[in-house]
């Protein structure tokens, strides 16, 4: 890549803080947790912990965690409250570790909120003795949960909603009273690598979850980091009762949020290097790698960080590709697909419609407005080659979604001028992602 590459720093995991956060808040002791990402979704997890008992002193990039000991403290007469806003990695994650403690916890939020199920995952804590009082319709939000502990034993979750209702479960498992056996129900599952990074948090807190393969015949045990798909009544994991460890642990950057700028990389003139990365990370989005790559976008990895730059002739060409383990990225690849001079389509991601908004009609309204030719598919989108409204502004409603309000970004690098009517909706999970935006397209010259 001879052009001298735009630099930029990704952001903290918001996967991993969410997941980092809990753990410190749930050990016995303080612990240390530099670098979680300062957005509203993580103070949203962070008030629930702290209103569970936990307490957060921030200190520069480190945030020192007083955990519960595995036993979040609800209300007696009345309830805690559980405020998640917008945030359905709070809820979910959330109500599964408060069950695992004692009192009343109410699990409430914004209104979109309270149009995402919750069913799967209160049903698996039902049978551990946890009781919903539904306050509106049944299985969503809001509602009343009655926790008294979790007994532990045999239960199954379906999936087909959602891979947090696991990654709840599995989190709140060592608090059980005995070891419990969670089994993988459903029609299929998703967004695997997010119960990867579940898991691998765990361990790093020091708590070890097995799993189990059906053969056939019997349950034989394997290592989690082999499983590469999970076929719903042939996997479950096994976590025995234990605590979490307090210690010292560092966040990883965010492949979600950097996929923004490596695709800027990819359809603008100049090559985007992004530090800050683990090349052999477990999140599921550092998929956009290979899907920039097999588009015709060239990538080199340098220490920590990779650098992505077009085409070395020509322009995109479009992809066939399954999002179903990172959806979180689906905006993005749709965006980029539109530099393409071939179709792109996109499988496996009708889960996308119970998101913040419905991301799939969100996604494809959105750059239709700005001249791209998007359809619709049962599972994903399909972006065919058009001209794009180069030197126009055009109106663009990010439908209150930060992922839809920072992959309408990427429309600049064509030459349209993006209005968003909510851009302040990036604070869920990036709030200085303009900032750092404007920056690398103004070295990009646009």
């Amino acid at each position: 890549m001879t052009a001298p590459a735009v630099p930029v720093l990704a952001p903290p995991s918001k996967s991993l803080s969410h997941r980092m956060v809990i753990a410190a808040a749930l050990a016995d002791g303080v612990s240390e947790v530099r670098r979680v990402l300062q957005s509203d979704d993580l103070e949203r997890t962070m008030g629930c912990l702290t209103a569970c008992g936990a307490r957060f002193e921030a200190d520069g990039d480190a945030l020192r965690v007083t955990g519960v000991a595995g036993r979040p403290r609800g209300g007696q007469a009345e309830p805690v409250s559980l405020n998640v806003h917008e945030s359905g990695t709070t809820c979910r994650l959330m109500t599964a570790v408060a069950a695992a403690g004692q009192g009343l916890f109410r699990v409430h939020g914004a209104p979109r909120m309270h149009e995402r199920p919750m069913g799967s995952l209160a049903r698996a804590l039902a049978a551990q003795g946890a009781r919903f009082q539904w306050e509106g319709r049944e299985d969503y939000p809001p509602f009343v949960l009655a926790a008294s502990g979790l007994p532990g034993g045999e239960i199954a979750v379906d999936l087909d909603e959602s891979s947090q209702y696991l990654s709840g479960l599995l989190l709140a498992a060592p608090s059980a009273a005995r070891h419990m056996v969670i089994a993988v129900g459903g029609t299929k599952v998703v967004s695997w690598p997010y119960v990867a990074l579940t898991l691998a948090v765990q361990e790093l807190f020091g708590v070890r979850a097995g799993a189990q393969l059906h053969d056939g015949e019997s349950w034989v045990a394997t290592d989690w980091r082999t499983l590469r798909r999970v076929d719903p009544g042939r996997v479950r994991f096994v976590v025995r009762p234990g605590g979490y460890r307090a210690g010292s642990y560092v966040v990883e950057g965010d492949w979600s949020n950097a996929s923004y700028f490596l695709a800027a990389g990819a359809v603008g003139p100049r090559p985007v290097r992004v530090a800050g990365l683990r090349e052999d990370s477990l999140q599921g989005d550092r998929a956009i790698l290979g899907i920039l790559r097999q588009m015709g976008a060239r990538v080199m990895w340098h220490d920590d960080a990779v650098t992505v730059g077009p085409p070395e002739a020509g322009p995109l060409a479009g992809v066939v590709v399954d999002m179903a383990a990172c959806p979180d990225i689906v905006p993005t690849v749709a965006a980029a697909a539109c530099f393409a001079a071939t179709p792109t389509e996109i499988h496996g991601a009708a889960h996308l419609r119970i998101k913040e908004c419905d991301r799939l009609e969100a996604t494809a309204t959105e750059l239709s407005r700005a001249g791209a030719r998007v359809s619709v598919l049962p599972d994903g989108l399909r972006i065919e080659p058009a001209p794009l409204a180069a030197g126009s502004a055009v109106p663009i409603s990010t439908h209150g979604d930060h992922r839809i309000a920072m992959s309408m970004s990427l429309l600049q690098l064509a030459g349209v001028r993006p209005e968003l009517d909510t851009p302040g909706c990036v604070g869920k999970s990036f709030p200085g992602f303009f900032a750092e935006w404007n920056k690398v397209v103004s070295q990009l010259g646009l």
